[in-house]
């Protein structure tokens, strides 16, 4: 029998950046990226996800976003959620925004409708 939910599964990527990592240049990814490294470039991903150790310099663009750690850039999606370990600097761009307790920002942020 042909399961569905089985080869979606499959086919589903996320590359994972682990934070004894260093990238400097740009980085694409057409599905999911988690990054826990230091960036000097910019993102593009359908979803990206940021933890505390990650330090990135550059923008994010991405369908769904989730920043845990530091960013001095601009982020460009649909959902952006910052973490109470996120520390943001930059213009934030999306339709939903949540911010947790604790989180350190410095932005100007505009919702879409």
């Amino acid at each position: 029998s042909y399961n569905h939910e089985y080869i979606y599964t499959m086919s589903e990527k996320e590359s994972i950046l682990l934070s004894d990592m260093s990238i400097t240049g740009d980085v694409v990814e057409k599905e999911k990226l988690s990054v826990d490294s230091k960036i000097s470039g910019n993102i593009k991903a359908d979803v990206i996800s940021t933890f505390e150790n990650s330090n990135i310099t550059g923008d994010i663009e991405a369908t769904n976003v989730k920043i845990g750690g530091k960013l001095l850039g601009n982020i460009k999606s649909d959902q952006t959620k910052i973490l109470s370990t996120a520390n943001v600097e930059g213009n934030l761009d999306q339709s939903t925004l949540s911010i947790e307790d604790g989180a350190f920002l410095k932005i100007k942020t505009q919702t879409k409708k």
